[in-house]
């Protein structure tokens, strides 16, 4: 079996497919890492060393954002970043699939 039927598969049940679109940042985020680590032509040690840790540290950091099991820190993502010789930018935007949470105001 293909990944790619493979994948078509599992998603067809509507509890993964859920819960893969809510991953869709994270996994987006690491594609992003893998492809700037790629870039610049940098083994997971390379860029370790870069950021002053060590290789497994940059292996659980790229596995933490498929697996879900950690969020890891803007400050550790953004060590990353620098090492592949990028730069971290965090953005807000709207969207038309995520309504206002209302219970978040706060009441004088």
């Amino acid at each position: 079996m293909k990944h790619s039927e493979l994948k078509a598969k599992v998603l067809s049940n509507p509890e993964t497919l859920a819960a893969y679109r809510g991953m869709e940042t994270e996994f987006e985020l690491l594609r992003q890492m893998l492809k700037a680590r790629a870039k610049a032509g940098l083994s997971q040690a390379q860029v370790a060393q870069k950021m002053g840790t060590k290789a497994p540290a940059v292996t659980r950091l790229e596995s933490a954002l498929t697996s879900g099991s950690h969020s890891p820190s803007l400050a550790t993502i953004q060590r990353y970043a620098r090492a592949v010789g990028c730069e971290l930018q965090v953005r807000l935007v709207n969207s038309r699939n995520v309504k206002p949470n209302n219970s978040l105001k706060r009441t004088p």
